[in-house]
Order: structure tokens, then C-alpha cells, then sequence
């Protein structure tokens, strides 16, 4: 089975509340139609529901039997629910959320607890928070009682439509160091810390987390650009080497990053992965857990026997509360 752990919804609700913040002219319906003619976009159906069955359509062109997808922005988490709802299945999501606002851990646990999302997304560096700190400790808290997933962005971060929309960066870099994870990872062990894309750039930084703590997983999402900021030359080949080392086959997750359309789902992301873990000498079972497994049995999807039998050891009782 193939799992991707990471997707990006983007609904027209999304595209909707970049152009409402937009410092570009016009109104906001011109924002719009100017970035979709830059950038050769197609603009998702209003309906979720609708914007769901292209979706779908990927999955069953390429073979992917789930998608997990993001809300990234807030205003969209209903238009995923609703899609996620239609999913019949195929489908789950985390939303983001920026735990320095009001009331954001309220909302955390009615997203967990009413909507049917399974964990939350967190930037540090875009919210200019420190996950080691307390704006994030309740968030996590409240994760961790629904033995829910927390991806935390961690490295480098360029948000594409962001820029193409003129909104501003202000990206601060230093709250980005997975080593941040730590102490909330140590705080919640009934929480699972997801580091997207490797760490994003902090390899190093992403292996000491995972070493230091078993509920902390990377994703392999992305086209993993960041390996041109390593210090040392490093090949995707290399970088897998080096997380089997630490992780494990049991606390990576296959990713894509997939977003928009016409591009859609990144089948070439999934062969060039396959390649590069097929390379590291890995076996069939390792394979399976990465590209499936894995996420099938931290989102309770009923193939937790699809992963080494190891990884309910080393994941934690909790894993095996969540699947259950």
C-alpha cells in the first residue's frame, strides 16, 4: 500500500484568503486571476466535495490507497473536513494552527475532537514561536490526550503562492532547529512529532531528535532541495542511509508534498524515493513500512502488520492505542 503523509489540500477557500491578504492591486478576485495566469494554476471547484474527487482521481490513477492532507491555512479546515468526510476513506488531515493566538488550544482539541482531523500542522519560524516553549505546551498537550500527530516545520521555508501573492515573509529561522522539539517531545510521549522533509536542512539536528526521542519521525516529503544548503555534498541515496540508521524503517514516512493542479500528485517524487531507498540495500519489509506501513499504523488505517514488528516497540504503547 501507498500512503503519502503529506499533501497540501489548497481548496478555493485557500486561494481565497491568500488574495483577501494580498497587497497586490486590484480586487481580491484579480489577485487571483493574476497569479493563476503567472503561474499556469487551475483554481480548485468551490466545492470541496468536487475539489475532492480530483483528488481522488490521482490516487486512483497512481495507486495511492490514502492521502493525508493539510488545512493550510485556517479558514480552510471545514472545506477539508468536508472533503475528508467524502473521502469514503481515503483520506485524513491536520490542520495548521498558530498556538501563540487566543484560544488556540480550544480550538485544537474541536478540530481532534468534532472535526475528525488527526493531528495539527505547526510553523515555528512563520508564527515566531519556540516549540520548546509554552505558547506550543497546551496545543501539545491537548495532542497528546487524543494521541494525535503534531508535524512541526522545522528549516528552510518558502511558501511559493505566499510570495506570489506579495504576502511577506518574516520568516524567523532560529525558532526552525528540531533540537527545539525535544523537551515538548519529552513533555508529551502521547503525542507523535512529525519533522517534515528531513528536518528541512537540519539533518544532523532531525537525527539528534529521533535519537534522543522515539516518538519523533521525519517525513520525506518535498523534492528536498534543502541538501544543497548541507555543508558537505550529500545524495537522497545518503540522506535515507543515514535516518535507517537512526529511525529506523519504523519512524520514516513517505511523503510528496503534492499541492496544486494541473501538476497534482508527484508520482516522480515516488519513483525517485523508491530508488534511492531501494539503493540503501533495504528489504522488502522496510520498503513496505516507509512507503505505507507506517503512516497506516500511526493513523489507525488496520495494517499495522504491514511495518517491522519493532516499531510497535519502539513507537511506543501509545502507537498501538492509536491504531486500535
Amino acid at each position: 500500500m501507498i500512503v503519502d503523509f503529506h499533501s497540501h489540500f489548497f481548496s478555493r477557500t485557500f486561494f481565497d484568503t491568500l488574495a483577501a491578504a494580498s497587497p497586490l492591486p486590484g480586487t481580491p478576485d484579480e489577485r487571483t486571476a493574476h497569479v493563476l495566469e503567472a503561474t499556469g494554476l487551475r483554481l480548485p471547484d468551490a466545492d470541496p466535495v468536487e475539489h475532492w474527487a480530483t483528488w481522488q482521481a490521482e490516487l486512483d490513477r497512481y495507486g495511492v490507497e490514502h492521502l493525508v492532507t493539510f488545512a493550510s491555512v485556517p479558514e480552510e479546515a471545514d472545506d477539508v473536513a468536508r472533503a475528508v468526510a467524502a473521502s469514503g476513506g481515503r483520506a485524513s488531515a491536520l490542520c495548521v494552527v498558530d498556538p501563540t493566538k487566543d484560544g488556540a488550544a480550544a480550538r485544537v482539541d474541536r478540530l481532534l475532537g468534532e472535526l475528525g482531523f488527526r493531528g495539527v500542522l505547526l510553523f515555528p519560524a512563520l508564527h515566531h514561536f519556540d516549540p520548546s516553549g509554552t505558547a506550543a505546551d497546551e496545543v501539545f498537550r491537548v495532542v497528546a490526550a487524543h494521541h494525535a500527530l503534531a508535524t512541526v516545520h522545522t528549516g528552510l521555508l518558502a511558501i511559493a503562492l505566499r510570495d506570489r501573492f506579495g504576502l511577506p515573509r518574516g520568516y524567523d529561522l532560529a525558532h526552525a532547529d528540531p533540537l527545539r522539539l525535544i523537551p515538548a517531545a519529552d513533555r508529551h510521549p502521547d503525542a507523535h512529532f512529525v519533522l517534515p522533509h528531513f528536518g528541512g536542512g537540519f539533518l544532523r539536528e532531525a537525527l539528534m531528535a529521533g535519537a534522543q526521542c522515539q516518538n519523533v519521525c521525519v517525513d520525506t516529503s518535498s523534492s528536498n532541495s534543502w541538501m544543497r544548503t548541507n555543508p558537505g555534498r550529500i545524495t537522497l541515496v545518503e540522506v535515507f542511509e543515514r535516518c535507517l540508521e537512526v529511525f529506523g524503517g519504523e519512524r520514516i514516512l513517505f511523503g510528496t508534498d503534492s499541492s496544486v493542479f494541473p501538476r497534482g500528485w508527484r508520482h516522480d517524487l515516488l519513483t525517485q524515493q523508491r530508488e534511492a531507498l531501494g539503493a540503501t540495500g533495504a528489504d522488502g519489509a522496510t520498503l513496505r513500512a516507509v512507503f505505507g506501513g507506517n503512516a497506516a499504523r500511526l493513523l489507525g488505517l488496520g495494517a499495522a502488520d504491514a511495518a517491522p514488528t519493532s516499531s510497535r516497540d519502539q513507537l511506543g504503547t501509545a502507537s498501538s492505542t492509536r491504531g486500535s
